[in-house]
């Protein structure tokens, strides 16, 4: 079943996430998507973003697969967490002028409160140009709804 993400933190007043806000015009502005055991996302490459020219900065593919690692916490453990280490593979450059890239994330293990995510990032043609494992570190839900602003869960869904 897929289901599509709304950002329940969008009107919070100093909300301006680089990779995810709606309102941040110089940041990702990612979307997601619930499938299955998976999030999803497509993402637009934009000119700002690249290192080479024509080719997506390894630092902002990186943080692609950071931000859909962090919502697929959020959305399968209804809860909050930040990022305790990243390993990025980078296997084939990404362009930055040939359409929307395919992010795919996945909880592959769980060790109390450190939680292991297998990250993807596709071209638009759907080769496999990145891959990352992200573990994060997850905090009650309490702890994620006092400092962390985590909303009740049905508001991912409500838009």
């Amino acid at each position: 079943m897929k289901r599509k993400i709304f950002n329940p933190y969008r009107d919070l007043k100093g909300y301006n996430c680089f990779g995810c806000s709606p309102n941040n015009m110089d940041g990702l502005r990612l979307e997601f998507v619930e499938d299955g055991e998976y999030l999803k996302a497509e993402w637009q490459p934009e000119d700002k973003f690249q290192g080479y020219i024509n080719i997506l900065h390894g630092g902002i593919q990186a943080t692609l697969l950071d931000e859909i690692a962090s919502w697929c916490i959020q959305i399968k453990l209804k809860t909050t967490g930040v990022t305790s280490s990243m390993e990025i593979k980078y296997k084939k450059p990404v362009y930055s002028n040939k359409g929307k890239i395919k992010l795919v994330a996945k909880i592959i293990n769980q060790r109390r409160n450190l939680v292991d995510i297998h990250t993807e990032l596709f071209s638009s043609i759907g080769e496999l140009c990145a891959e990352g494992k992200i573990t994060y570190f997850t905090f009650p839900k309490k702890i994620a709804e006092k400092n962390f602003y985590f909303p009740d869960f049905e508001k991912f869904f409500e838009e």
